[in-house]
């Protein structure tokens, strides 16, 4: 029995298949509002037929979404597909955690599975960071429950919007230069977006530890921490699947017997 976890982000759809409790596949599509239920079927038909996954497999699905106008369209693609009703995180749903801020129903699906998957699995207090669109970094408290968020602009959306509002820098490939002072236009934008993002992850945790008054544990997830947090300071633990295995561990929570 294979369990389709689905996070859906403004940029990219990550789909990940469990089985056994083990993350079997994963991959991505493009985020497209414009594309219909039966252009969704028609990708992820694609998806299980690359990784060799028959349709009548697929026994349960969960979605996590920060684009509302994707849910009702990917919940009925997977049910046309695999004739199954998906989970949708948000509120009443069981999640295992607290929520302690102002407005808990404005908290984004993504964090809360991120959350969810670094209490479950790696224990609370945690500050978990997930490098995606934007770079969210969130704090679980020591009984367990999601506390607030500091929310940054993204590597790539900061690259992006540099070059669109200047005329003379290219766009450059995400890697790190050999040195912090670039010798030439792309070493210098590089340098500034792999270091510049690790020393702000740096000097965040400092804050963030300050004002809590503990030295709490750090997890980072998400596309873009494999290439920044090796350059952090501190000691960050990188899982990558962290949203996806907190979708799994929701749905469970949701379908116990």
């Amino acid at each position: 029995m294979m369990i389709l976890a689905m996070d859906i982000g403004n940029t990219n759809i990550v789909i990940g298949g469990f089985e056994r409790d083990r993350l079997v596949f994963r991959t991505s599509l493009s985020a497209d509002i414009n594309r219909t239920e039966d252009e969704y079927a028609t990708l992820l038909l694609g998806v299980l037929s690359l990784y060799g996954v028959e349709r009548d497999r697929i026994r349960g699905a969960i979605i996590a979404s920060v684009v509302p106008p994707l849910n009702t369209v990917v919940r009925k693609a997977v049910a046309f597909l695999c004739g199954i009703e998906a989970l949708i995180v948000g509120p009443g749903i069981r999640t295992g955690i607290n929520i302690h801020c102002d407005i808990p129903s404005s908290v984004g699906a993504d964090i809360i599975c991120a959350c969810v998957a670094a209490h479950t699995l790696y224990g609370s207090p945690s500050l978990v960071i997930d490098m995606g669109t934007a770079t969210k970094m969130m704090v679980m408290s020591r009984n367990g429950a999601f506390v607030g968020v500091s929310i940054i602009p993204g590597v790539q959306t900061g690259l992006d919007a540099l070059v669109e509002k200047t005329a003379q820098l290219p766009k450059v490939s995400l890697e790190a230069p050999r040195s912090v002072i670039g010798k030439n236009t792309a070493d210098c934008m590089k340098s500034g977006v792999v270091f510049g993002n690790a020393s702000l992850v740096d000097g965040m945790i400092d804050r963030i530890r300050e004002e809590l008054g503990e030295e709490i544990p750090v997890y980072a997830t998400g596309g873009f921490a494999p290439m920044v947090i090796g350059y952090c300071r501190h000691r960050i633990r990188v899982d990558e699947h962290l949203v996806l295995k907190g979708l799994y561990i929701i749905y469970k929570k949701n379908n116990e017997k």
